[in-house]
């Protein structure tokens, strides 16, 4: 099952032991494939575990993947694109969300090339406290390498023309949209 193109679907993503960990209310789909699901969140409300609420300030293009074990979320900002990426289940669309399991660590790129991991204790604390079974622990540690690889060769969506041809092709589905007077709740 994939969502269509131009509707918004909610994304969330869960822990380990199967709490939430984050929600977006909204994710305006512009491709979805068996690879990936591509989608923009703009001005869309987050809510965290702790019942935390913020706004999305800029547009992002998020890219969940159906067979890597991480998701990419590229922020466009006045002063570049910023890369944040989860480490992360494989996301699937099940009809009601976009759904991953974060499994903490995060590598954020900056516009300049480099690259910085974070949140390496989180993930020593929550493998122990939740129990992650060795073979996802292999499964994370190897997609880090393989996401790091993407990144230093600038791989597919790590480059300034690759997530603009989506924000394009964002604004055209949202031109067309417009067109259609089918205008409500269209930010994604």
């Amino acid at each position: 099952m994939l969502p269509k193109v131009g509707e918004s679907v909610y994304i969330q993503s869960f822990k380990h032991d199967g709490s939430l960990h984050r929600t977006w209310a909204k994710g305006f789909i512009i491709e979805a494939n068996e690879e990936q699901i591509v989608a923009v969140t703009n001005k869309a409300l987050v809510t965290e575990s702790n019942k935390r609420k913020w706004v999305t300030k800029e547009p992002a293009i998020c890219f969940f993947y159906s067979k890597h074990w991480y998701n990419i979320i590229s922020m466009i900002r006045k002063n570049g694109i910023y890369y944040y990426c989860n480490l992360a289940s494989p996301s699937l669309y099940d009809g009601e969300a976009i759904k991953n399991i974060d499994y903490d660590l995060d590598v954020k790129l900056f516009p300049t090339g480099k690259y910085t991991i974070l949140d390496e204790d989180e993930y020593d604390q929550h493998s122990k406290l939740m129990g992650y079974p060795e073979e996802i622990k292999n499964i994370v540690e190897e997609e880090m390498q393989e996401l790091i690889k993407r990144i230093v060769n600038f791989d597919s969506p790590f480059n300034e023309d690759n997530v603009n041809m989506y924000y394009r092709k964002y604004l055209s589905i949202l031109d067309e949209k417009y067109k259609e007077g089918s205008n409500s709740s269209i930010e994604g």
